[in-house]
């Protein structure tokens, strides 16, 4: 998330906060090797960019304007992590204030170290917005509300810092078939490993379609619409895909650093046959899908 407070004629400060993280759902600890790595998941700034910060980035800038962010709105963002939803709004208008929030230290070192001079980051809880009422024009989370432990509060409070009449919006991958990237790993993983099924991110809340549109329903937002954002992911060798799982960013990673060396490169092992085939390393490219949905505040 990030704040930024801005007058017209020069630059807006952006503020961010930080919310708490929970595991993918039915996921569960074998041991201490486990936990530690479900502890570490979120805690890497630079591990986390190069896993998933990189395609925010991408995301991103369709997403503010799905989301219908207009020149000189105070914007909201919550559970900004590395910072991408933050400077795709300060890069789309030159009079908005940006306003940010995250639980992660790790994730506020690496965006302090990506900001510009509009940025200011602080640590908060999405579930419990530190904003007065009405105080934004949008408030907006970027693939953050599956994380949050109880996301009807977090919409809850989107909802009362917005102002009558603004935009509360919100886009979460789907885990379940439109992320390449994630579908291939968990695919592979269960087929080595069926107990773990239930770890596999296709199980994540809020991943799949009409569910985020159903929660906008129910929290009395208005003219509430859904749809997907869809980019592409480039790689330039396996090594580039592979690396950020082994630092232990996410889910997956936090699942991949917990195997045993041997048992983590077989299931490279099967990743790698499952991208190139029988083919040398090189660049290849999938597809990532986001489920998006915006409403307004009555």
């Amino acid at each position: 998330m990030s704040l930024c407070s801005c007058g017209r004629g020069f630059p807006v400060p952006i503020v961010w906060l930080t919310l708490s993280a929970a595991p993918a759902s039915g996921a569960s600890s074998a041991g201490g090797a486990d936990a530690d790595a479900q502890a570490r998941m979120f805690a890497a700034g630079d591990a986390y960019d190069r896993f998933m910060g990189r395609w925010s980035r991408r995301l991103a800038p369709a997403f503010a304007e799905f989301a219908g962010v207009a020149d000189g709105d105070r914007v909201l963002d919550v559970g900004t992590g590395t910072g991408a939803l933050a400077a795709a709004v300060a890069a789309m208008t030159s009079r908005s204030e940006v306003v940010g929030i995250d639980p992660s230290p790790g994730f506020i070192a690496a965006a302090t170290r990506n900001a510009g001079p509009r940025l200011k980051l602080e640590r908060g809880d999405a579930q419990a917005l530190p904003f007065p009422d009405r105080s934004f024009d949008r408030s907006m989370a970027l693939l953050v509300m599956n994380f949050v432990p109880e996301p009807e509060q977090a919409l809850r409070e989107m909802r009362r810092v917005t102002r009558p009449g603004g935009g509360v919006s919100a886009c979460v991958w789907d885990y379940d078939a439109g992320m390449q990237m994630l579908r291939i790993f968990w695919d592979e993983v269960v087929a080595l490993d069926p107990a773990a099924e239930p770890r596999d991110e296709r199980h994540m809340k809020l991943s799949r379609q009409g569910q985020l549109g159903a929660l906008w329903r129910k929290a009395g937002l208005v003219d509430v619409q859904e749809r997907p954002i869809e980019i592409e992911q480039a790689f330039t060798s396996f090594d580039d895909y592979w690396s950020p799982f082994v630092a232990g960013a996410g889910p997956a990673g936090a699942y991949a650093v917990s195997l045993p060396e041997d048992r983590r490169r077989q299931l490279a092992e099967r990743v790698k046959a499952r991208l190139l085939g029988d083919r040398n390393d090189r660049a290849f490219r999938l597809q990532a899908r986001a489920w998006c949905v915006r409403g307004v505040v009555p």
